[in-house]
């Protein structure tokens, strides 16, 4: 063998053993890698599964609040209906009462006042049940009018109420 083959030889011999040392590093970096990978997928699927009932906690929590919200404002809702009914079957026993002239509506007169033309004494007649001065009974139809008046107003202010209580819970 010549010098030039021996050292062709000994440069091919050392290009195999570094790229053979190479491979191995790659092997060992390949494991070591593959190792933080699995530990990183671990704590991944931790991580994950922390997220996920965190989530579910906050949408349990979320839900027994809409549930909470709801029965409040069912209550508000029957509340409401009740105080309604209650205020329309007031309304009608009025009105039956002054259909069959059970109940009369009066209006209290001012005495002072000269320019109706109509003077009224200030003082009560001795026979008068009537407390206070001057009345005058209203007619059973305006007086029927009057009463649908303050029924649309009870109902109104009703309504009123329950919207009010209906923007209090839901913004509590």
């Amino acid at each position: 063998m010549t010098p030039t083959q021996k050292l062709i030889g000994l440069l091919a011999l050392i290009l195999v053993l570094t790229a053979g040392a190479a491979a191995g590093a790659w092997k060992v970096q390949d494991w070591r890698y593959g190792k933080q990978l699995a530990e990183q997928v671990i704590l991944h699927k931790d991580d994950l599964a922390a997220i996920s009932s965190a989530a579910a906690a906050q949408v349990r929590t979320d839900q027994e609040k809409r549930r909470a919200l709801e029965l409040r404002l069912s209550a508000s809702e029957e509340t409401h209906h009740k105080e309604l009914t209650d205020a329309q079957a007031n309304q009608a026993r009025l009105r039956d009462r002054l259909a069959t002239s059970d109940l009369r509506l009066s209006v209290l007169l001012d005495s002072a006042d000269t320019a109706s033309g109509c003077v009224v004494p200030t003082v009560a007649v001795a026979g008068s049940v009537v407390h206070g001065g001057a009345r005058a009974r209203l007619d059973p139809a305006h007086a029927q009018r009057i009463v649908a008046i303050t029924d649309a107003g009870d109902q109104g202010l009703i309504a009123l109420r329950a919207c009010q209580t209906y923007v209090r819970e839901l913004s509590r």
